[in-house]
């Protein structure tokens, strides 16, 4: 049984940093790409950002790419999402996901099987 735990959310101020995490267990992280989304109040689901199986293909999404970097550590089965220069739209519950399709670094819900519980991230003004 496949389990993702982010952790690492919390409340910062507006030009803040934070630096998400993703464990995994119950395979073997290194067959997964990984993807990060979020879910502000009242809205849909939203690519943020993914990386390959090897952690060589990184994608963004548009708005953000200057402000992220994400990156996983095959041996420690954990993914990060560094964020920078956080802003009060940045608000929401982040969640992590892994793709069973190895060579997929994907942008919709849909290309991932997998998903944890989530994290809240809050930005004040």
């Amino acid at each position: 049984q496949v389990q993702l735990v982010e952790s690492g959310g919390g409340l910062v101020q507006a030009g803040g940093s934070l630096r998400l995490s993703c464990a995994v267990s119950g395979r073997d992280f290194s067959d997964y790409g990984v993807g990060w989304f979020r879910q502000p109040p009242g809205k849909e689901r939203e690519f943020v950002a993914a990386v390959s199986w090897h952690g060589t293909v990184t994608r963004y999404e548009a708005s953000m790419k200057t402000r992220l970097t994400i990156s996983r550590d095959n041996a420690k089965s954990t993914s990060y999402l560094q964020m920078n220069s956080l802003v009060p739209e940045d608000t929401a519950v982040y969640y992590c996901a892994l793709s069973t399709v190895r060579q997929r670094v994907g942008v919709q819900p849909e290309d991932y099987d997998y998903w944890g519980q989530g994290t809240q991230v809050t930005v004040s003004a």
